[in-house]
């Protein structure tokens, strides 16, 4: 009962975070509030909680992974490729090397690889954390997409890094070869793995659902199996769990495009899924911080440490690492886009010369979170001969304590770097937008006029019901006409409103079917990016929701 009264305290110190975070005169970002409730928790429990390394990276990764798959804007995703590609493979081989070595100078005794090992954990960044520093000063949407697909797939090259490093410290030895043999398995059958299940189960889904019915929660229920479905079977075939589960979110995305799912389904879906995203990710942070005591104690004692040692040994390491990071990730932004400038200016094309405290802004934003976490504690516990793994509680302190400083100093520079910073203007969103409800409300114009009438209803004569059937078809048409020329429609006032109800359900229903179909055929045809498309869609499922 002990661990269950933990599990709930920390679920509700995720809950206060939330309002607390609000109520502080001062901005604080979410993560930071979330780490001291939960040392606030560790100070009043008799023990802390402990879970098994695997146990800790199949619970709170693949859903996350799966997420950030789902839902990063595609369109935003392949126009910045390149950029994206650079920061999140070139920049973690960068970082790994770069803060390697500087961390095995800073800490000699600290064996090579381990040190290695700590530097491909820190590599992967958080989004979640930088768009809470940034609440009150945005992002440019532009950079954001950017960091976004960053963090998307530098986790699962970060993580790859990580889990050579680990084997090579666990067996002393190292081939090129083999791990880039190795790599190229674990990439492509993880990726392959995620692909085929999301679309197998969605297939079998669709299979069943239409020739025996399914429970209004079983489609939600799948979508929250999916990602541990994917992460378990690409780990139990020795390939990447991590990018399964990546894979698999990347490809419902474009299985939702299908549009076979109800609205209903999909805005209780949406609603489960920003709670499991808002739990796992607040939890973490609470773990981390209810851990943080014993984390600072273990590392006191540990062997690696030179004789004379305190905590500002540590916290000097841990604030030397963070800016080692920022420079090495300043450094990569700045020669990566000298060469994009270069080769922009070779095939004479226009070119925008940022401002550095853009490049400045993109290195604050490199923020370590859930996914550092996560992995630094599937470290393992011991050696193959049965010793302490080297290093072990002084990694995970420096891990943990990169986390919290990085935090703090992108919550204090990036508001300041942004604010006021001048960006050239994006692709005209709104008028993708404009372009999308204008296709949408001309396809539910032309559905309202072909649409049969509604099957009659007892108790109303036939002259009544045309009559009634026809003002309800003015009233949805004039919702859409006003999409269109400003237009607006006469209220309705039937003397049967339970049967005019029903009329203008049909019509409304008819329309809103028409509207969605044109938003995913645009969308399947690259005219209309997915994130807009959800906009919508999210906005005509809400309106349907009523009408079911």
């Amino acid at each position: 009962m002990d661990e269950v009264g933990i599990v709930l305290a920390m679920l509700l110190a995720v809950v206060a975070s939330g309002y607390l975070v609000r109520m502080l005169p001062f901005a604080v970002p979410l993560p930071l509030v979330q780490i001291a409730l939960g040392a606030a928790i560790s100070g009043t429990t008799s023990h802390g909680v402990r879970l098994e390394p695997h146990i800790f990276f199949l619970v709170f990764l693949p859903p996350l992974l799966f997420l950030d798959g789902w839902r990063i804007p595609k369109v935003g995703l392949f126009r910045d490729r390149s950029t994206i590609l650079e920061l999140a493979l070139g920049l973690v081989l960068f970082t790994v090397i770069g803060a390697g070595f500087l961390i095995h100078w800073l800490i000699p005794s600290l064996p090579l690889a381990v040190s290695f090992a700590l530097a491909a954990i820190l590599a992967p960044t958080d989004p979640v954390a930088v768009s809470s520093i940034a609440a009150r000063v945005p992002i440019p949407p532009r950079l954001m997409h950017i960091l976004e697909g960053e963090s998307l797939l530098n986790d699962a090259s970060g993580l790859v890094c990580f889990r050579f490093a680990v084997a090579a410290a666990l067996t002393g030895t190292f081939s090129l070869g083999d791990a880039t043999l190795t790599f190229l398995w674990v990439a492509l059958a993880g990726i392959a793995i995620g692909v085929g299940l999301t679309v197998a189960v969605s297939a079998a889904q669709r299979v069943l659902a239409a020739r025996i019915g399914e429970e209004s929660g079983s489609p939600i229920l799948i979508n929250l199996l999916l990602p541990f479905g994917a992460y378990l079977a690409a780990e139990h075939l020795q390939a990447s769990g991590i990018l399964a589960a990546v894979a698999a979110g990347v490809t419902m995305s474009y299985v939702e495009l299908s549009g076979r799912a109800l609205a209903t389904t999909r805005v209780r879906r949406a609603v489960v899924w920003d709670t499991v995203q808002f739990a796992l990710n607040g939890v973490m942070f609470v773990l981390l911080g209810e851990q943080l005591p014993n984390i600072v104690k273990a590392a006191l004692v540990a062997p690696e440490l030179p004789a004379a040692h305190d905590v500002w040994w540590l916290l000097g390491n841990a604030l030397a690492i963070s800016v080692g990071l920022i420079l090495l990730r300043f450094i990569w932004v700045w020669i990566s886009l000298r060469l994009t400038l270069l080769a922009a200016r070779r095939q004479q094309q226009a070119v925008y010369r940022p401002n550095p405290r853009l490049i400045l802004a993109t290195s604050l934003a490199g923020v370590r979170g859930a996914i550092t976490l996560a992995g630094v504690l599937t470290l393992p516990l011991a050696m193959p001969n049965g010793t302490p793994f080297p290093g072990r509680d002084l990694v995970i302190f420096l891990a943990s304590a990169v986390i919290v400083v990085s935090l703090v100093l992108a919550s204090i520079g990036l508001p300041r770097v942004l604010r006021g910073l001048e960006l050239p203007a994006e692709a005209a969103h709104e008028s993708e937008e404009d372009q999308a409800r204008h296709a949408a409300a001309l396809a539910a114009l032309e559905a309202i006029a072909t649409a049969p009438p509604p099957p009659p209803t007892a108790g109303c004569d036939a002259e009544g019901a045309a009559e009634m059937h026809a003002s309800a078809a003015d009233q949805v048409r004039s919702l859409y006409q006003y999409r269109l020329d400003g237009g607006t429609g006469a209220d309705i006032a039937p003397e049967r409103a339970r049967a005019a109800e029903n009329a203008e359900r049909h019509y409304r229903l008819a329309a809103l079917e028409q509207e969605r179909a044109v938003l995913l055929r645009m969308t399947r045809h690259n005219q209309l990016s997915d994130e807009i498309a959800r906009k919508l869609l999210r906005e005509i499922d809400l309106v349907e929701a009523r009408y079911r």
